[in-house]
């Protein structure tokens, strides 16, 4: 039976022939704009395909999460409700943020508990995304749907005449794959056997005839795309994963690893009732290319390894107004950090473990980053804030790996020695390091320093993350003071009882809250808020009638405080 369905689900989605083709309408996310952004993840179901629902996560929704619209310059504000059976994190990733916002491994949510992250938006306009990343449990959570893009606008974005009316000429695009079993659910695996764009099967999407703007997302737990076009037409790549490319660069193939994130521009003009289909051409990659995996039997085989499919079919219809039908031949003047500029250079050695002597090493199939599987109680590095740094990644895998840092965007310098191609000569935060090569990047860490919460970097290949792939690093203030440990934190709240907020009082008038946690009498925690504004107090209104106990941390000696309170009504 799983044999035949396999072969039907061949037949059906990887066809280029329109003949086989029983398309779907292309899901586009619903949006959220700020400063206040109210995310609710839980566990729920959706109606892929004929039969039994198939269980899934959802934020805000049953599969996938609505897209986010940000502002550079506006601070905003998240509410996250874990109201899924297992705790969780949700990462904010590409964001420049302070560590203790990240939504990193340390950042545990557990169940219905509610976590408010907050933080002023200064990346460039571009394509970023959040996703779950609770250390081990990274790839079964993405997997079951959880996640969502966020797309920020800047003033120089918003000037250039460019494709903007959000699903009608300005498409985004979360690519993915998924293996259905004989009962219809997701197998927790790092390939698929079916392609899902926006939690579609076999998508289509109609676009006007003029320039269409596709902003996309490898959102795959291990699977590159090879992207390109079935009619062979050639495309302008306008941004990497961290805002606009100084040009646009015309190519015919992209290759887009997990994280990554491209938008592009195809001339349409001209071309009302015809259609194309975008196309991962992946039987040309190697197999040291996930995507170019070519394995008959055991958990990695796969219908789509070392194939070309079909990703998302393009049917153009007429011209909408106000038409956009040029591609602008200028975009932004990136000033990047200069190599004279980096006062460190760190080389991150990364290596399979078959023939590593390291026993550390658990088994024969992880990858690790410096010969050291993650471990959450170690920082691996730590940054002076404001430093320039050259990162430089060698890897003696026999595997490529989507290499990404939090915190930063980067410029890559070289890729053996050679500059990188135009096409990814922006900003970025996901590197694609290939098999024996070596791969140097440079960036600023400037604007926060937080010795206590790590920033991660780590292969985004989620098997490998959640193996052990992934280290961690501290920005420090190298000018800080430093304040020896101090006896505990004494702190009282008022009103108390409350129904609606609760103010805090310091009996030390020199106290910068760091985190403020609500738990229940049991422990189980309610409310999470890291460095928290508190002159108009804390909302609980939120909160069931009974008793609790806040616990407060000190952001610079790190002693902490607790106190009950009673939330009545």
């Amino acid at each position: 039976m799983l044999l035949l369905k396999r072969i039907f689900m061949t037949v059906l989605l990887l066809s280029a022939l329109p003949l086989f083709a029983q398309y779907n309408t292309l899901h586009i996310p619903g949006t959220l704009s700020g400063p206040t952004f109210n995310l609710r993840m839980k566990d729920t179901v959706k109606q892929f395909l004929p039969g039994q629902q198939t269980i899934t996560g959802g934020i805000n929704g049953n599969f996938w999460g609505p897209t986010l619209l940000f502002n550079q310059g506006d601070t905003v504000f998240m509410n996250v409700t874990n109201n899924l059976n297992d705790s969780t994190t949700l990462h904010w990733h590409g964001m420049h943020l302070p560590a203790v916002m990240d939504g990193g491994p340390h950042q545990i949510i557990p169940p219905g508990t509610v976590w408010q992250p907050y933080w002023k938006v200064t990346n460039n306009a571009g394509l970023y995304w959040y996703h779950p990343h609770l250390h081990e449990m990274t790839m079964e959570q993405i997997i079951s749907g959880l996640g969502g893009l966020i797309i920020v606008n800047d003033p120089i974005e918003s000037a250039l005449s460019l494709p903007r009316t959000y699903g009608v000429d300005d498409i985004p695009l979360a690519i993915t794959d998924r293996t259905f079993t004989t009962a219809n659910q997701f197998n927790v695996e790092p390939f698929g056997d079916t392609v899902l764009a926006n939690g579609t099967l076999n998508a289509r999407q109609d676009v006007p005839a003029q320039v269409v703007r596709l902003r996309m997302l490898n959102g795959a737990i291990e699977r590159s795309y090879n992207l390109g076009f079935s009619d062979g037409r050639s495309f302008s790549v306008i941004a990497n994963d961290g805002g606009l490319l100084n040009a646009p660069v015309s190519v015919t193939r992209y290759l887009l690893s997990p994280g990554e994130r491209i938008e592009i521009l195809v001339n349409c003009t001209g071309q009302s009732g015809t259609n194309i289909n975008l196309r991962a051409f992946n039987s040309t990659l190697p197999q040291t290319i996930a995507g170019g995996e070519n394995f008959p039997n055991g958990p990695f085989s796969n219908a789509l390894g070392r194939r070309d499919f079909n990703i998302l079919n393009l049917n153009i219809v007429a011209q909408n107004g106000n038409p956009i039908t040029a591609i602008p031949t200028a975009l932004t003047t990136n000033i990047f950090p200069t190599e004279a500029s980096a006062v460190v250079t760190r080389s991150l050695r990364i290596t399979d473990s078959l023939g590593v002597t390291n026993p550390v090493i658990l088994g024969p199939t992880a990858f690790v980053i410096d010969h050291k599987l993650f471990d959450i109680n170690y920082i691996n590095y730590t940054v002076n804030k404001d430093d320039v740094e050259i990162w430089e990644i060698v890897s003696n895998s026999n595997l490529a790996h989507p290499f990404h840092i939090h915190d930063v965007e980067f410029k890559i310098l070289t890729r053996n020695a050679v500059a990188p191609a135009a096409e990814e000569a922006g900003w970025k935060d996901v590197v694609l390091v290939k098999a024996n090569e070596t791969v140097r990047f440079i960036a600023k860490f400037d604007d926060y320093a937080d010795a206590t919460h790590p920033f991660m970097y780590h292969c985004h290949i989620s098997l490998h993350e959640d193996e052990g792939m992934m280290g961690q690093f501290v920005v420090v203030d190298p000018n800080g003071t430093q304040r020896l440990p101090e006896p505990g934190l004494k702190v009282d709240a008022y009103p108390n009882p409350t129904t609606e907020k609760i103010y805090l009082q310091f009996a030390d008038a020199d106290i910068s809250v760091y985190y403020v946690t609500i738990s229940t009498v049991s422990g189980r925690a309610v409310l999470m808020l890291p460095q928290p504004i508190l002159n108009d107090g804390i909302d609980v209104t939120a909160l069931a009638a009974g008793t609790y106990v806040l616990t407060v941390m000190d952001k610079k000696t790190k002693r902490m405080g607790s106190v009950k309170f009673v939330k009545s009504r």
